[in-house]
């Protein structure tokens, strides 16, 4: 995967902001001030994603680059491997899954905000 491109898709979302608020390697997306999606840009080998819990489950009974989310919440969140063969659009699939999930998450108030943008 581009780390470019998939920097650009995740930014060209309402609302979303990035910065490297653990280290200058993690980079991470929010969306209300709330993380949806965080990547090393030095490894590239994983990124972690939110994810309805159930819906984790299945997809790491399915998918075996899909595993619990690493130095996260194991029930939800997934670190999804880059390198282990899924086809992308399943990798932006879950990230729109996930970006959703935070955002629905919001007050409505926020909600309102970060579509006005």
């Amino acid at each position: 995967m581009n780390i470019e491109a998939y920097r650009n898709y995740c930014i060209a979302k309402k609302g979303v902001t990035e910065s490297f608020p653990f280290d200058d390697r993690v980079l991470v997306f929010k969306v209300g001030g709330k993380m949806f999606a965080l990547i090393d840009i030095e490894d590239l080998d994983f990124v972690n994603l939110k994810c309805d819990p159930e819906l984790a489950i299945e997809l790491r009974e399915r998918y075996p680059a899909v595993r619990p989310g690493y130095h996260m919440n194991k029930q939800q969140w997934n670190s999804v491997y880059l390198n282990e063969g899924l086809p992308e659009d399943l990798i932006y699939e879950w990230t729109n899954h996930s970006y959703d999930l935070i955002f629905l998450s919001l007050p409505k108030k926020k909600q309102a905000e970060v579509l006005a943008e």
